[in-house]
């Protein structure tokens, strides 16, 4: 439409020129240095326009290499990015091997061809092609190597995923040289530790992981009472595993993981009449199933007073199978059989655990009941046991207490 206006214009100029122009032609002398020329008006506006018209030809013929390389190169680009998306296509589709070639063929055409040789080592690493993953992986490095961080987290991500943990924590350790605090790094990298049970270098890095990592709240809180609760089992006497419940997180402190941790590192370093006064009062300010049963197994000064308070709190919680198991160990302390068998049973036909069998097992050999000790063992072990267990032979009565 506007090429018709232009064309209809162009016209209409044309005429009414050519009217005037022919109608008086006009006069035009040029005198320059003795040099005359002389020429009528449509005369010089032909020479004009011959001269602009020169002027342009010669421009378009100087750039005309370079629109010709950037045409290839669009040309070359868009060819490349249809060979990308294809590849992107077959790898989503499941077809890896040919969106590895697609992928990798676009990229020897493509101006930035990071994102080829990425997405062309996730479709190696997707057939187990660990090698060529690596290959390719190091021709992005080459390619752009101001994308290390970039290469180095798909590197760990596959890793990783390939279960190549010590390559993997290399390739983090190499990352987190390169960038101390990147956040995602530090997140792969806490992840990481927990999976190797690298208690002591996972709590070395979680000071920084909780300022620049990306990890929420929930797995961060469960990172840190795992950690606290290895250096509590670690402490080498009381003083230490005091010391250590006081550098726990004040609203992690008092977490039942943490604190059963606690009182177990009590017990073992000698402290046991601490922990039986202190989980008694936890345990009456905040009543929790792991803290009740690990009350049954701490030998507190006074095995009868510490039996005592159980059965008081029997009658607030007469059918808690963890308090009925903590009884049933606090008479077997105080070599009351028959009680602690009738609590046992209780435990038995409330909530049956490979643990109670144990202790039940142990109660009938004390008591001379060889075949149905056998059989609570047996009960016991079938509970973790996929397949029905023979009989168990007769068991020579203990002759320690239970």
């Amino acid at each position: 439409m506007k090429l018709g206006l232009y064309i209809i214009a162009a016209l209409l100029v044309s005429a009414f020129g050519a009217h005037f122009l022919l109608a008086n032609p006009g006069y035009v002398l040029i005198d320059f240095r003795d040099y005359q020329v002389e020429m009528s008006v449509p005369v010089l506006v032909f020479f004009v326009a011959l001269l602009v018209f020169a002027i342009w030809l010669v421009r378009r013929l100087l750039i005309a290499p370079r629109l010709l390389g950037e045409a290839a190169g669009r040309y070359r680009a868009g060819r490349a990015g249809q060979k990308l998306t294809r590849g992107m296509i077959e790898v989503a589709e499941g077809n890896f091997a040919r969106g590895e070639k697609l992928l990798a063929r676009a990229a020897h055409s493509s101006d930035s061809p990071l994102f080829n040789y990425l997405q062309a080592a996730r479709a190696a690493h997707l057939q187990g092609k660990d090698e060529r993953r690596d290959e390719w992986l190091k021709l992005a490095y080459e390619e752009t190597p101001g994308a290390a961080n970039a290469v180095l987290l798909t590197q760990a991500e596959l890793q990783l995923d390939s279960k190549q943990y010590e390559q993997a924590l290399a390739t983090l350790r190499r990352l987190d040289e390169n960038s101390r605090n990147h956040g995602y790094a530090l997140t792969l990298l806490g992840r990481l530790y927990f999976k190797l049970e690298d208690w002591q270098q996972l709590g070395q890095v979680l000071p920084r992981i909780r300022k620049f990592g990306r990890v929420e709240t929930a797995t961060l809180d469960e990172w840190t009472m795992r950690v606290h609760c290895e250096e509590l089992e670690a402490a080498p006497d009381g003083d230490a595993v005091i010391r250590e419940l006081a550098s726990v997180p004040k609203r992690l402190n008092s977490d039942p993981t943490v604190l059963e941790a606690y009182y177990r590192a009590l017990i073992r370093t000698g402290m046991s009449d601490k922990a039986e006064k202190d989980l008694a009062t936890a345990i009456g300010k905040n009543w929790r199933g792991p803290l009740v049963r690990l009350y049954g197994i701490v030998e507190g000064a006074d095995p009868s007073k510490q039996l005592k308070k159980a059965e008081g709190w029997l009658t607030k919680h007469p059918e808690d199978p963890d308090l009925l198991l903590a009884a049933a160990r606090l008479c077997l302390r105080n070599k009351l059989w028959g009680k602690a068998r009738s609590y046992l049973e209780s435990v038995i036909g409330i909530r049956p655990s490979p643990e109670v069998y144990q202790v039940y097992g142990k109660l009938l050999n004390q008591l001379g009941e060889a075949d149905a000790a056998a059989e609570a063992f047996r009960e016991g072990l079938g509970m973790v046991s996929d397949e029905p267990l023979p009989a168990i032979p007769h068991l020579a009565a203990d002759s320690d207490q239970a």
